[in-house]
């Protein structure tokens, strides 16, 4: 599963770019985005929204997607699968065979292999959700992250987080950080989900501690200089965890600051079903980054930013579909064309928008 980078960041002192990132998924900033003071008016976000995603570290977007664009994408992840929503005895498979630890863990957590069907793009191009990114950014030049879906039935049998060997340090399914909070600079990061159904209390899935981001300093004040960058030992009597209530097509992004995780289905039935999407300012300078991304695009091959991405074993996306088609808004998110006309030269990774204190 994904861990953060725990390296210093290249990052200029002197330099007046205001985001800058080495690998595209968290970056350096002089003002956090929970510090961040609007210089663009807000487009799908209201006050109230803006601000309580600077307090709690979430915020959930209304109907980002329609619903019935949410229930094809449904669809489509159990399609894709080969099992049948109607029939939970082809959601499980005693004699699966699995190319890793991490493959198993992956079919564990319910994540659906595909990266570049149309229908997965058509979410990422939709005017709304880029609308809702560059508010949270206060930033207009963005990429889209090339991640995937998922569709995540009853935590029984194969899928039983108990095959699973639970751990004392680092990731944690259940509550995480995305970055290394001991860092005296920490990296930003913001992360998206699409809600494919309802969801349910007894589904599982999306649960973060929004009273811990809101007072992160003070708790942190009283933890041991040795304590684990990325899992948190809070007191959930005073810092609850909870779980937003999304319905089908609503987007929930979040900071990477908060701790958060994935909690398992303990229903009899009921499927946790999301598309993971996010956004984050464009490094169109990285010339052999942009020049990965629109390869993968292209020829839909498993994107290679992060390795958790291992891409279909039994027959891959490549062998199915036709390359998407992108509109305007895609190409840029992509990295086909530039947000400024002509591809800048090769740089370090530094991202054009303005960020102001």
């Amino acid at each position: 599963m994904p861990t953060p980078e725990s390296d210093p960041y290249p990052y200029p002192a002197a330099s007046e770019i205001p985001y800058f990132s080495s690998i595209g998924e968290t970056y350096l900033a002089p003002t956090p985005l929970r510090d961040l003071k609007k210089t663009r008016p807000l487009r799908v976000l209201s006050e109230a929204d803006f601000d309580f995603w600077q307090t709690y570290g979430y915020v959930v977007v209304k109907e980002a997607i329609p619903a019935e664009a949410a229930a094809r994408l449904l669809e489509f992840a159990w399609d894709f699968q080969g099992l049948d929503p109607n029939d939970p005895e082809s959601w499980y498979s005693e004699d699966r065979r699995f190319r890793s630890a991490l493959d198993q863990e992956l079919h564990i957590y319910g994540f659906v292999e595909a990266y570049h069907h149309q229908l997965i793009w058509d979410s990422r191009q939709s005017a709304r959700v880029y609308d809702a990114f560059v508010d949270v950014w206060d930033c207009e030049e963005l990429w889209v992250t090339l991640d995937r879906l998922n569709l995540n039935p009853p935590n029984i049998r194969d899928r039983d987080r108990a095959h699973i060997a639970p751990t004392d340090k680092g990731f944690d399914i259940e509550l995480h950080w995305d970055v290394d909070t001991t860092l005296a600079t920490p990296p930003q990061r913001v992360q998206g989900i699409i809600a494919l159904d309802d969801t349910r209390p007894d589904h599982g899935g999306f649960q973060c501690s929004p009273e811990l981001f809101h007072r992160f300093e003070h708790w942190k004040s009283g933890q041991p200089e040795d304590r684990d960058p990325i899992r948190p030992d809070a007191d959930r009597a005073e810092y609850p965890v909870v779980r937003p209530q999304l319905a089908a097509g609503d987007l929930l992004i979040w900071n990477g600051l908060l701790a958060h995780g994935v909690a398992r289905n303990t229903s009899e039935r009921g499927v946790r079903a999301v598309q993971y999407l996010s956004m984050m300012p464009a490094l169109e300078s990285n010339r052999e980054l942009t020049e990965s991304r629109v390869d993968s695009w292209r020829h839909l091959r498993t994107p290679d930013w992060n390795k958790t991405l291992v891409g279909d074993a039994r027959k891959h996306e490549s062998l199915r579909y036709e390359t998407a088609t992108l509109n305007d808004l895609g190409r840029k998110l992509l990295g086909l064309e530039s947000w400024s006309g002509p591809t800048p030269a090769p740089s370090t990774g530094e991202a054009r928008c303005t960020q102001s204190a």
